[in-house]
């Protein structure tokens, strides 16, 4: 009889558990560690891993009890490195085991042996009978090839609808290989030309992945600098070593970088690396995924969620954009990306880089503590200079009534379309406008689930909440008070810009450029191609055009409400909006012509406004720094956030000073509130928050482990606890 084993099941409810071999496996050989097993679980079958035992402490069982696994699936075994990160971010995050795990493990489907999938495309035809849906279906599926399913989430029409179409072979079937292999980069396919400044940080980045030992490396370059070029020179050095070379990992913030990022690095290496996102096909998802386990993909680049792959042989982890808020996870396991990143490099035995133009507060403590290790390119590459920052005080300038676009901007947009050159309109605003008004009762529309206004999107002609998700048609009069014609539009969002802009400037070839807009890499790939080739005159966007592009012909940026960022007060919102306007005013004259920026606003005399116009950066972190230190917010000291929720109000509230009225009186430890959330309501559940700050001497994951942990609680109640917060709603 095997011994007993240790299994992580995929189950966030439980513990780790105790079974014994599969009854055909080899007696007296272990299942090594690390190995993806089905367990029984009651009369369900479940996923689960094999773990250390000596790491992982479980109720004891006796050995009669323990219950056969009914598998070993045939891939490689999670590693001990991925082991130990799972269990460090678990411990970190106050998470479960499993939770932390199941990002590392596909559907099983993906687990099992090499296969085939059937995917289906357009063959040409037309139906017997054309139907609205049909039409729909035959406009959507252009250029597109997935599975039935895939499909009809793509094109929002019925399975049934879809089938249909094959038989009347509208779809044509199409084998598609699962495990087919992936091209291998060529380190030299095209090495570029770089400067000295860069030479020289690309042959530390070289030394530091042949090195082989970890070093956290804050690659601080200002826009325009070439960081992209420079850590390509580690990836060439991860290809070159060993027999086969070793693999690199990039994580980027937004999946609409992935297409840009994928054109730069075929360009480089003369094929595209490994793409890891959401909108992955199955067959595709599974055909990285082992082929990452098995060590046959060697450049890896994703969203956060690949930080948790089951890489064979991983040489270095580049965070791309790395103060990115992206980078946190908002629900489930709420980690962040960047810091997790530093762990697993740590556990790896690997260098890894922080790349960007505004490092985040914590990470320049690090290097400020020696901690982490500072790569520097103050210039721009090949001459171009940094763009000329004005600022425009809409108190002396206003815009005309109804429109948001200051004269002076106005003016400065007409000589770049005299000029021939592009332009861009930052406002970090989805939509229309972000309330609608009764002008008869003074009525807002609200979401039915959330305790936000519904906004106004005029192109799908709809009212959408951007907190969860529901959406319904533009009312004809207030739904208070029945007055028809009554509804007005308060604020400016990306879509009323667009409309001002397309009024003062008939003839401007423009591009709205947001999620609802580019929510997938093929369109951020068709707006790259069209600005390149000079067919986009103006760019009206949100956060999505502040990073990863590169457009040599665009020299204006204007931001039309810089100031809309430093309103809500939370801890990190001065922060934020440096380095949101920064990473904006570097799109700007990246080329040979020079770049200007104007910032409206209502404050210029703000410090985050005053930095940005007098291009002085240090003294902006310098004073945010201070700030930091005067009341102990991170890097100097730690917090968490606790969130309560349920259906019911009074359950919430009652559970809420449950928790408020049990926490511990421990010298260096603060507990505010509890209190409704600034987001009391979020899909239908009613929330309160307590926020808990700490020195940073202090273990705190280990007291709120035993401050809440004992808390009986209703079942409609639920409680999370974000370590690290960066959402403060």
């Amino acid at each position: 009889m095997n011994k007993r084993m240790r299994v992580v099941v995929m189950n966030a409810a439980l513990g780790p558990l105790d079974y014994r071999a599969p009854s055909d496996w080899p007696a007296g050989t272990p299942v090594p560690p690390g190995s993806i097993v089905v367990a029984p679980l009651g009369p369900r079958e479940v996923l689960g891993v094999v773990w250390d035992a000596e790491h992982m402490p479980a109720a004891s069982v006796p050995e009669a009890k323990l219950r056969p696994l009914r598998e070993v699936i045939s891939v490689p075994p999670l590693q001990p490195a991925l082991r130990r990160l799972i269990e460090w971010t678990a411990d970190y995050y106050l998470a479960s085991p499993a939770q932390v795990a199941r990002m590392a493990i596909p559907s099983i489907g993906a687990l099992r042996g090499p296969g085939q999938i059937t995917e289906y495309r357009l063959s040409g035809e037309l139906p017997d009978r054309m139907t609205p849906k049909r039409l729909m279906a035959l406009e959507a599926l252009q250029g597109e090839q997935a599975t039935i399913r895939e499909l009809s989430a793509l094109c929002d029409v019925s399975e049934a609808v879809l089938r249909t179409l094959a038989q009347q072979n509208v779809l044509e079937p199409v084998v598609v290989a699962t495990d087919r292999p992936y091209p291998a980069p060529e380190p030299d396919h095209d090495v570029p030309q770089l400067g000295p400044e860069q030479a020289a940080v690309a042959a530390e980045l070289r030394a530091a992945v042949a090195a082989r030992q970890f070093a956290p490396l804050l690659l601080d370059g200002v826009t325009g600098s070439g960081k992209t070029e420079v850590y390509f020179e580690a990836i060439a050095e991860a290809l070159r070593q060993g027999e086969n070379g070793r693999q690199t990992l990039v994580l980027l913030p937004e999946i609409a970088l992935t297409q840009n990022f994928l054109a730069r690095f075929e360009m480089r290496f003369g094929v595209a690396p490994v793409a890891w996102h959401s909108a992955l096909k199955q067959s595709e998802r599974r055909r990285a995924w082992r082929a990452i386990a098995l060590g046959d993909a060697k450049v890896i680049v994703g969203a956060r969620s690949a930080l948790f792959l089951p890489y064979a042989d991983l040489a270095a982890i580049i965070v791309d954009e790395a103060h990115e808020t992206s980078f946190k996870q908002e629900d489930g396991v709420r980690y962040n990306a960047r810091d997790v990143a530093v762990m697993r490099g740590r556990f790896e035995h690997i260098p890894v880089v922080l790349a960007s133009a505004t490092p985040a507060l914590e990470s320049r403590y690090m290097a400020a503590q020696g901690i982490y290790r500072t790569l520097a390119l103050p210039a721009r590459h090949g001459g171009a200079q940094l763009p000329a920052v004005h600022v425009l005080n809409l108190l002396e300038h206003p815009p005309e009534k109804q429109h948001w676009i200051a004269p002076p901007l106005v003016a400065a947009l007409e000589q770049r379309l005299e000029a021939g050159e592009q332009s861009l309109l930052f406002l970090n605003r989805r939509g229309f406008a972000p309330l609608t008004l009764c002008r008869t009762c003074g009525h807002r529309i609200k979401c039915p689930n959330c305790s936000a206004w519904m906004v106004e999107h005029r192109l799908s002609a709809r009212l959408a909440c951007h907190h969860c998700g529901h959406h319904m048609d533009l009312p004809e009069a207030c739904p208070e008070c029945g007055d028809k014609d009554a509804l007005v539009a308060c604020g400016p969002g990306v879509e009323r810009i667009a409309d001002e802009v397309a009024r003062r400037f008939a003839t401007a070839r423009t591009a709205l450029v947001t999620s609802d807009t580019m929510w997938s890499p093929s369109h951020a790939a068709a707006f790259v191609e069209n600005m390149q080739a000079g067919l986009i005159d103006i760019i009206i966007g949100t956060q999505l055009v502040t990073k990863g592009f590169h457009f040599p012909q665009l020299t204006l940026v204007g931001v039309i409400d810089a100031d809309i960022g430093l309103e809500g007060g939370d801890l990190r919102a001065a922060e934020r909006s440096f380095q949101q306007i920064a990473q904006v005013s570097g799109r700007a004259g990246r080329g040979e012509k020079p770049g200007e920026v104007w910032l409206q606003t209502r404050f210029p005399t703000d410090p985050v406004i005053a930095a940005l116009a007098d291009g002085d950066r240090e003294a902006f972190y310098d004073a945010e720094t201070e700030s930091r230190r005067r009341i102990g917010a991170p890097p100097f000291g730690r917090m968490a956030a606790i969130i309560i929720s349920s259906e019911d109000v009074k359950e919430a509230q009652e559970a809420a000073n449950r928790i408020g009225g049990t926490a511990p009186q421990i010298d260096d430890l603060w507990v505010m509130g509890p209190a409704p959330a600034p987001l009391s309501m979020l899909r239908g559940r009613h929330r309160y928050r307590l926020l808990v700050q700490a020195k940073r001497s202090l273990e705190l994951q280990r007291i709120l482990r035993e401050w809440l942990s004992p808390l009986p609680f209703p079942r409609g109640v639920r409680v999370s606890v974000d370590v690290d917060p960066y959402s403060f709603t």
